[in-house]
């Protein structure tokens, strides 16, 4: 699943007009490079949830089979639900195995082909964490050999990419709600993994960081 459902308030102007999945970094839409990396490691059915200018989205990408996978989309209306209740609205569509999320406006080398299978049986989630960046410095998850722990210490930023089950949702209702406080509670119940990554990785979340990308991209042989 593709995270594409925000109003995208940090990168406005841009957004105003067009919804922040399809502005271009390197000469193609943000939601474009995920969809092919996406493709490139095997993967096929990928739900795409909308909201703000989601119109857009589905007219830009249609079906999916010019980037080679099968698009689902899920549409939560006029006002986005946030993580959690954007995931939990899409539950239908993600089949009964864990399944991979990603935040729509990342940039990223994470190797993808092998992340579901990185799950533990008994876990409900198994999050990829980055160094913190100058915008999270304090980060978001402390992680000890490879579990997300809820106590003191150094903490890691969530890189917008992770592994879920459904079980994780179990007792949500439909509606607006945040992810991070079910990954906690699952974290204090010893039921989330986690990996870091120490590649390539940016929050494409403001029109500077979408210049930087759009430079970096364009400098690429």
């Amino acid at each position: 699943m593709i995270l594409a459902a925000g109003r995208g308030e940090r990168m406005r102007p841009l957004t105003y007009a067009t919804p922040k999945p399809l502005l271009e970094a390197g000469g193609a839409p943000l939601i474009v490079h995920h969809l092919r990396a996406l493709e490139a490691t095997g993967f096929v059915d990928v739900v795409v949830n909308l909201s703000w200018l989601g119109g857009q989205i589905e007219a830009a990408l249609g079906d999916g089979s010019r980037y080679g996978v099968r698009l689902h989309y899920s549409d939560e209306g006029p006002e986005p639900l946030e993580t959690g209740g954007g995931i939990f609205r899409a539950l239908p569509l993600l089949g009964d195995g864990p399944f991979l999320v990603l935040n729509g406006d990342v940039w990223h080398d994470i190797d993808l082909s092998h992340l579901r299978e990185r799950i533990a049986p008994h876990d409900l989630a198994h999050l990829v964490l980055v160094p913190n960046p100058q915008h999270n410095e304090k980060g978001d998850f402390a992680l000890e050999r490879g579990r997300i722990v809820e106590t003191p210490g150094e903490r890691l930023t969530f890189s917008g990419v992770g592994v879920y089950r459904a079980e994780l949702f179990r007792g949500c209702t439909d509606g607006a709600f945040k992810l991070a406080p079910l990954l906690r509670a699952a974290a204090r119940a010893g039921r989330v993994g986690g990996v870091v990554h120490t590649g390539a990785w940016l929050d494409v979340g403001t029109p500077e960081r979408l210049a930087h990308l759009d430079s970096l991209l364009r400098q690429q042989p």
